[in-house]
């Protein structure tokens, strides 16, 4: 059964010039791209995007970083979507994360870390529609 989640290819992988690497990573572990776009988050979305995290002390930072350049935006489909996509990016901390996941070959620290990946089908559905609208999703 196939199903979708969600990811941002981060400002700091865009920078460093990964997202090419990353999205070639991401089809070799049999995601479909169902949609893909470059975008600058505003403020106000990187606010609404992290909500769920606006309580914690890291969040205005979250939020700096996540609007420092340019990400990609991408919807993603196979089977087991959301736990094959944690298992491919890794621990949030690269330092912590397992040899040959991406956050442990691009991620620079616990905050720039590479990538974005929904932590629940829930959450995927969520973050999906805050990007696209189903009609742009193929």
């Amino acid at each position: 059964m196939s199903n979708r989640t969600f990811t941002i290819v981060k400002p700091d992988s865009v920078r460093k010039g990964n997202f090419g690497k990353i999205i070639s990573r991401l089809e070799s572990e049999g995601f479909q791209i169902l949609g893909l776009k470059k975008t600058s988050l505003s403020q106000k979305q990187a606010q609404g995007f992290y909500a769920v995290h606006r309580e914690r002390p890291f969040f205005s930072g979250l939020v700096e970083y996540m609007t420092s350049g340019p990400v990609y935006v991408a919807a993603l489909q196979r089977d087991n979507a959301v736990a094959h996509l944690r298992k491919v990016m890794g621990a949030t901390d690269p330092a912590k994360a397992d040899a040959g996941t991406i956050r442990k070959e691009f991620g620079e620290s616990i905050e720039q870390n590479a990538i974005h990946g929904s932590d629940s089908d829930e959450n995927a559905k969520i973050e999906i529609s805050f990007f696209f609208a189903e009609s742009e999703l193929l």
